[in-house]
């Protein structure tokens, strides 16, 4: 099994298990500097073990979010192990230095931080952590954990899932066996690919180990072959529809593939009262949270656009967007364009290297500083911390009339971050506003109050590598 469903959010199991072996090496390198440290006096040692013990959870709880947050264990996927313990050092600096200021705020008197312990506990940890992550992918290899697949369909439906499931960051969860044509269907996958069954689907399956059939016919009223897929189920071969099986290999509704009956029947888009006030807790919490650390930036940011553009010049952007059920609101943002940068009247696609961009406005933008206003739009209740990003009712006719179930992303709350702004770069086009919509969809088919938590904590890493700022 490659991926793992947690509270309806798929997670690619070998990150879980890297995870749990990363949580080992923190706990066993913070016990180990203690014993280097202490090994003169044992007493003191086992004289605090209590306090030891919850030093060395707090530390590693730390560190392992902080490598969430910036991206450590995809960075396998796309820059490789070098890439990958380049981030971890980062992350434990990150760690460790937030862990100090916490210490001097709070004191020593409940934690074992004692001088010279965070450096120690993580030279060892980078070290530790190295020759565990170094055995494990030599180990296991990089079909660990991979399914075989084996799909039922040659068409525009199999061709979908051959051709946008091929990036390194997608195709981590399975192995193609190949792919078996029905009757009276254009084949548009690779022929070298191809399977003619010399008999029986079931046989043919067991004698290539296959764990997972996708069907993925263009036509699922034509006659399948139901008796064979019921026996390939029974004998403990999974049996997948194409959209289902794209979703969770890719975390993305794809667009080409789905029906209204899909979207009705599937497991998803679904809510509650009891979710809408929990949601609207964590939001008023969080905005008040992030209102408290960011006030300093907030007024750094109106001096330095007093400066370059005088002190008439208007300080916040005010723009209408459409929010949820399709009504308008106004959004509001740090300016961070010149005033007359729509000076015809008309909207205007923001573009890279924009020339309307001002030198502030550049650098906000690329921090996301220029966002921060919008935390008044949340605790409003215009906007959710975590939600589709808000378009301008322009933008959002154009796009409902020529992009199927576009309309569906107003079905929850806009938000100042979100699953799409996390998985795609920014989107300037209606293209890409096609591309961040199945980003969009498989949020709303899925939120829950841990795949906020995600966005959220992975949003450090759009910060800090600028992804998909413009």
């Amino acid at each position: 099994m490659a991926h793992i469903r947690v509270f309806k959010h798929y997670v690619h199991l070998p990150f879980v298990v890297l995870s749990a072996m990363d949580f080992i090496a923190l706990m066993a390198s913070f016990y180990l500097s203690s014993f280097f440290l202490f090994f003169t006096d044992a007493s003191l040692f086992s004289d605090n073990l209590n306090a030891v013990a919850m030093s060395a959870v707090f530390y590693t709880l730390m560190v392992q979010l902080t490598m969430i947050a910036i991206g450590v264990y995809q960075a396998k996927i796309e820059e490789g192990l070098s890439g990958m313990m380049l981030r971890t050092i980062m992350g434990v600096i990150i760690a460790i230095s937030m862990l100090s200021f916490f210490v001097y705020v709070t004191g020593d008197l409940l934690w074992y931080f004692t001088k010279g312990q965070l450096s120690l506990t993580s030279v060892l940890a980078v070290f530790v952590l190295g020759i565990f992550r170094s055995l494990f992918f030599m180990t296991l290899g990089d079909d660990a954990f991979k399914r075989s697949v084996l799909v039922l369909g040659a068409g525009h439906r199999a061709q979908n899932l051959a051709q946008d499931l091929t990036a390194p960051f997608d195709r981590k969860g399975f192995n193609v066996v190949g792919y078996i044509p029905m009757s009276d269907e254009d084949i548009k996958v690779d022929e070298a690919l191809l399977i003619n069954l010399p008999g029986n689907l079931l046989r043919y399956a067991l004698e290539h180990k296959v764990d997972e059939i996708v069907v993925a016919v263009n036509d699922r009223r034509k006659k399948l072959p139901m008796n064979e897929l019921l026996d390939c189920k029974m004998e403990g071969i999974n049996i997948i529809d194409g959209p289902s099986f794209y979703e969770r290999e890719s975390r993305k509704v794809p667009l080409e593939m789905i029906e209204p009956s899909w979207m009705i029947f599937s497991d998803g888009f679904s809510s509650s009262s009891i979710n809408d006030y929990v949601r609207r807790a964590f939001d008023l919490f969080a905005s008040l949270i992030l209102l408290l650390v960011s006030w300093p930036f907030m007024l750094l940011t109106f001096i330095a656009i007093k400066i370059e553009e005088g002190l008439s010049a208007p300080l916040i952007y005010s723009q209408e967007r459409v929010g949820l059920n399709g009504e308008s609101f106004f959004v509001h943002k740090f300016r961070s364009m010149r005033t007359n940068a729509e000076k015809a009247g008309e909207a205007i696609w923001a573009k890279e290297n924009d020339t309307r961009v001002t030198r502030v406005g550049e650098f906000i933008r690329k921090v996301r500083i220029d966002e921060l206003p919008q935390i008044f739009n949340v605790l409003k209740g215009d906007m959710s911390f975590v939600g589709p990003r808000p378009e301008r009712p322009v933008f959002v006719k154009q796009l409902t009339e020529n992009i199927p179930y576009y309309a569906e992303r107003h079905r929850v709350k806009p938000g100042i971050t979100g699953w799409a702004q996390l998985c795609f770069a920014y989107g300037a086009s209606e293209e890409d506003s096609r591309e961040k919509l199945q980003y969009d969809l498989y949020y709303i088919k899925n939120k829950s109050l841990l795949l906020d938590l995600i966005v959220l904590i992975q949003t450090v890493e759009v910060v800090l590598f600028k992804k998909g700022s413009r």
